[in-house]
């Protein structure tokens, strides 16, 4: 009997040094990152805030499978230590305010939290939500400079790997296509 799969649980690629997340940019973005092993600015903007995505079949869904738009032609695996995720994670608070809370105190949860957690449902194969939610990981303010400067220990262009997975879903091979997805499995917090 299969375990049944928590509403919110981080599952991802990870290793004893880092975690993956991916994320999707365009050529240029894409180039100069994996020359240089981090994120450059320009054409990186270090100002905006940048969602990391540990889920592989979210970061599908969202870039359509690396073909939805020009500036998300690329999908990159960024691993990251493990210590600066989980600073990400401790220094969070959600994207959208708790229903009962005044616009003051969410005012005041943002300004002292520069990283912003979103749930929204996994994804399958075909890209259809699943019950269970994925994490995305908005990173913002001095977030996105511990990202670049600290966090990265590599990136990799993923792009011919999410195409090859693709053209395998598009022609029924199901099982070829779930034996080349990136192993994910919970994830320890903290």
């Amino acid at each position: 009997m299969k375990a049944e799969i928590p509403d919110r649980q981080i599952r991802a690629l990870y290793d004893d040094d880092a975690i993956r997340v991916y994320q999707a940019y365009n050529d240029a973005i894409a180039d100069t990152a994996l020359a240089h092993g981090t994120f450059v600015s320009p054409p990186f903007k270090l100002e905006r805030m940048t969602w990391i995505k540990p889920s592989f079949l979210w970061m599908m869904y969202r870039s359509g499978w690396a073909s939805k738009d020009r500036d998300q032609y690329r999908v990159l695996a960024i691993d990251i230590s493990h210590a600066g995720f989980n600073w990400a994670l401790d220094n969070s608070c959600p994207s959208k305010p708790p229903p009962s809370m005044s616009e003051q105190d969410w005012d005041r949860l943002k300004a002292n939290s520069p990283v912003r957690i979103q749930w929204d449902p996994e994804r399958d194969l075909a890209l259809q939500p699943l019950p269970h939610r994925a994490i995305q990981i908005g990173l913002g303010g001095v977030t996105v400079a511990h990202y670049v400067n600290d966090w990265i220990r590599r990136i990799t262009d993923v792009t011919g790997l999410a195409h090859a997975i693709h053209d395998l879903v598009t022609n029924g091979k199901t099982a070829e296509a779930r034996a080349l997805l990136p192993v994910e499995r919970p994830y320890p917090e903290g």
